[in-house]
């Protein structure tokens, strides 16, 4: 593993992850554990073929007013888990495994990493109600541990319809609760980057 301290969204940042899964959608091939890929992890494994394949970043990528909200308000997310914690988070960067790699929002010395969510206010509420992190996230979280070797990450959940207070929740997932899911993401991982490679060899051939 590598560490490369680049800003996300940078051109630096989007060349690394270039042919590579990454762990914002590991999601994708994790569903349904257990039995065969479904369309998300195919349409996933040929995304990153055609990157190999061609060298470019996929263009079928997509933002929402969601997206857009969230990389606005994610810095406020950040300084009020900052001044909540007393901790400085520094700069997540790159995590490279060579065929996949991770890109936490940030990294909390020496053991922790962390990943913030601008939500909208009943999907906030749910979290508040639910006392843990979204489970929509549950692969992005486990492979953000597995990735960077950390013992834990903070899932911090931000809105800011909410009273000052209730803004930003924060749930932490340790990795000795994990180590199943952890098992298990290594396992289907080594069999989607075997998809990859064979939708790739079809592309090529």
């Amino acid at each position: 593993m590598k560490f490369y301290d680049v800003e996300q969204n940078s051109p630096e940042w989007d060349e690394l992850r270039l042919g590579k899964a990454t762990a914002s959608n590991f999601a994708c091939f994790m569903a349904n554990y257990g039995k065969a890929f479904g369309e998300p992890a195919k349409d996933y494994a040929l995304q990153i073929a055609l990157e190999i394949a061609t060298g470019r970043k996929a263009e079928h990528s997509f933002t929402n007013k969601h997206m857009e909200r969230g990389h606005a308000q994610e810095p406020l997310a950040r300084m009020l888990y900052e001044e909540m914690n007393f901790v400085d988070v520094l700069n997540g960067g790159f995590f490279c495994h060579g065929t996949h790699g991770d890109s936490p929002d940030g990294r909390v010395e020496p053991d922790g990493v962390t990943e913030f969510k601008a939500v909208t206010a009943p999907v906030h509420y749910a979290t508040i109600r639910r006392g843990s992190y979204d489970p929509a996230y549950k692969w992005q979280l486990v492979g953000h541990l597995d990735c960077t070797g950390r013992q834990w990450v903070d899932f911090g959940s931000f809105c800011s319809d909410f009273p000052e207070d209730k803004q930003l929740v924060v749930y932490r997932l340790n990795r000795n609760d994990c180590l199943t899911e952890l098992a298990q993401l290594r396992e289907r991982r080594e069999q989607f980057l075997a998809l990859v490679q064979e939708t790739y060899n079809r592309i090529k051939d």
